[in-house]
C-alpha cells in the first residue's frame, strides 16, 4: 500500500508542480510578493497532497519564533521537502542554493527572481565573500528571511552533523537574529527514493540566537539547538 500511495503521490506531485511552474512564468515579471504568494500556495497544496494521498501530515511548531522581518533561518536538511515547506511558512523567503539546482527548468528562474543566492561549493573563501555580499544586498531591500542549510547538503536522519562555516560568516556580517529549525522530515520523505511513509513531518522553529556572539559560541549553540531538537523529534517517531 505504501508503494502504491507513493507512486500515486509522485505522479500527482510532479504533474501539479509542472502546471504551477508554467502558471508562475508570467508572474516572474510582477512584484516579488506576487511570486512568493504563488509559491506559498504551491507549497501548501503539496502539503495537502501528502496528507490525502500518503497519510503524511505536516506540523509546524514554534510559530512564535517564526520571523516576520529580516532574519537568517538555519535549518536541518534531510530532504528536498525542507525547501518546499519554507515557502508556506515564511513571508519573505529566499535561499542559499548550490549552483547545480539552477539547471532545473523554471525553478532556477523563480529562485533568482526571489533573490536566492547561488553558491559554488568549490569556490571556498571567494565563494563565501560573494555569498555574504549578495546577502547584504538583499537585506538592504528589507523583509528578507534567508534560509540556509548549515551542513550544506542533505543528511540521513541521525547521521553525524557536519556544520560548515558559511552560516557563521552570514551571522557575523548580516547582524540579524538566527532562527534554528529542527526536523524529522527524512523519516517520511527520504533524501533518496520515492517512498513516503505515513506519519507527521515536524518542523520546529527554535528560540532565535541573538546577533553579536563570537563565532565559536555561535556555532556551538546553533549545532546544539538544532541537533538536540532534531534528535528529540526522531525519537518521538511521529
Amino acid at each position: 500500500m505504501i508503494l502504491f500511495r507513493s507512486l500515486l503521490f509522485a505522479a500527482a506531485f510532479y504533474s501539479w508542480s509542472v502546471i504551477c511552474a508554467i502558471l508562475l512564468v508570467p508572474v516572474l515579471a510582477m512584484p516579488r510578493r506576487w511570486l512568493l504568494l504563488g509559491m506559498r500556495l504551491w507549497s501548501r497544496s503539496v502539503n495537502s497532497l501528502l496528507r490525502v494521498i500518503c497519510g503524511v501530515r505536516v506540523d509546524i511548531r514554534g510559530l512564535e519564533n517564526v520571523p516576520a522581518g529580516d532574519a537568517l533561518i538555519a535549518s536541518k536538511h534531510q530532504t528536498m521537502f525542507d525547501v518546499f515547506v519554507q515557502f508556506g511558512v515564511l513571508k519573505g523567503s529566499l535561499f542559499v542554493l548550490k549552483k547545480e539546482l539552477m539547471i532545473i527548468p523554471i525553478f532556477g528562474w523563480i529562485a533568482l527572481r526571489i533573490g536566492s543566492i547561488v553558491v559554488d561549493r568549490d569556490g571556498q573563501a571567494a565563494a563565501l565573500r560573494d555569498m555574504v555580499r549578495r546577502a547584504q544586498e538583499q537585506f538592504r531591500l528589507g523583509d528578507r528571511q534567508l534560509v540556509i542549510f548549515p551542513e550544506g547538503t542533505r543528511k540521513a536522519p541521525g547521521a553525524p552533523p557536519d556544520y560548515k562555516p558559511g552560516v557563521a560568516g552570514l551571522y557575523r556580517e548580516l547582524g540579524v537574529q538566527v532562527h534554528p529549525v529542527a526536523t524529522n522530515a527524512g523519516l517520511h520523505w527520504p533524501a533518496r527514493g520515492f517512498l513516503r511513509r505515513p506519519g507527521v513531518i515536524v518542523y520546529e522553529f527554535l528560540e532565535p540566537i541573538p546577533p553579536g556572539l563570537k563565532r565559536a559560541e555561535f556555532m556551538r549553540l546553533l549545532e546544539e539547538r538544532i541537533e538536540t531538537a532534531s534528535n528529540r523529534l526522531l525519537a518521538e517517531g511521529v
